[in-house]
């Protein structure tokens, strides 16, 4: 199973947000950059990256930032938030970004997934599933759909996706654990595509039940950042 720490980046800064809440904010590290250094130098290989900005502005608010770590560590990075073209794709890709997340735009414009996939293949393209209550969050978290998380899952397989980070949002920066139901009924209903678990993650014994559900992935934000796990802990795991 791959670890992957988490960089949340809000006007400019590394953050960490509480239910996805962006009136609860934590500045985690004031540089951006310093804080990829610090994984790429404790051997981290891949790192989950968030334009919270963009989420909420609809564009590739921090761009040029992210770009800007790619080119610094090396590492290797998904970035999401904000990604509503195909434009903005081919413009991370020409930079270097690894994985592109598609998060809102699945739901609301599936053919543009489509037109992804078809564009940039399979092993470029991401869909994140976030949900409340079992339904698919859109717009940085803000509005919620009426479409189910294992329905959109499922759709989107049969389209093509092979990789996915689902989200439980109301687990999200809390550390009182994922949501195990959830990435058991995931991982079952899904025929070839693999999952990224995402939200919740509060010790090692997470990461070992995750591991044994066969997750692909799980991204790290607050049980690092607040000290629960360590890097070495992370890269223990294949991070």
């Amino acid at each position: 199973m791959q670890i992957l720490p988490a960089i949340d980046i809000k006007n400019g800064r590394a953050v960490r947000l509480f239910k996805g809440d962006f009136s609860q904010e934590t500045v985690v590290n004031p540089d951006v950059l310093g804080q990829a250094r610090i994984f790429a130098d404790a051997g981290i290989e891949f790192i989950h990256v968030v334009d919270l900005d963009g989420a909420l502005d609809g564009k590739a608010t921090n761009r040029d930032l992210i770009a800007a770590l790619k080119v610094a560590t090396g590492l290797g990075v998904e970035v999401g938030g904000g990604i509503r073209t195909l434009e903005q794709i081919q413009d991370y890709l020409n930079v270097g970004i690894d994985r592109v997340i598609i998060g809102s735009m699945a739901v609301k414009n599936p053919e543009f997934v489509k037109a992804a996939l078809d564009k940039f293949g399979s092993d470029k393209i991401v869909v994140g599933i976030d949900a409340k209550d079992g339904f698919v969050a859109t717009e940085g978290w803000l509005e919620t759909s009426t479409v189910d998380y294992i329905s959109l899952a499922k759709e989107m397989e049969k389209m093509g996706v092979e990789l996915f980070v689902y989200t439980d949002v109301d687990r999200d920066g809390t550390l009182t654990g994922p949501n195990f139901d959830h990435y058991e009924r995931l991982v079952a209903e899904l025929t070839t595509a693999k999952v990224i678990a995402s939200g919740g993650i509060a010790e090692l014994s997470d990461l070992t039940k995750l591991q044994e559900i066969g997750v692909a992935g799980t991204i790290v934000g607050k049980a690092y950042y607040n000290g629960n796990i360590s890097l070495d802990e992370l890269k223990e795991f294949g991070g």
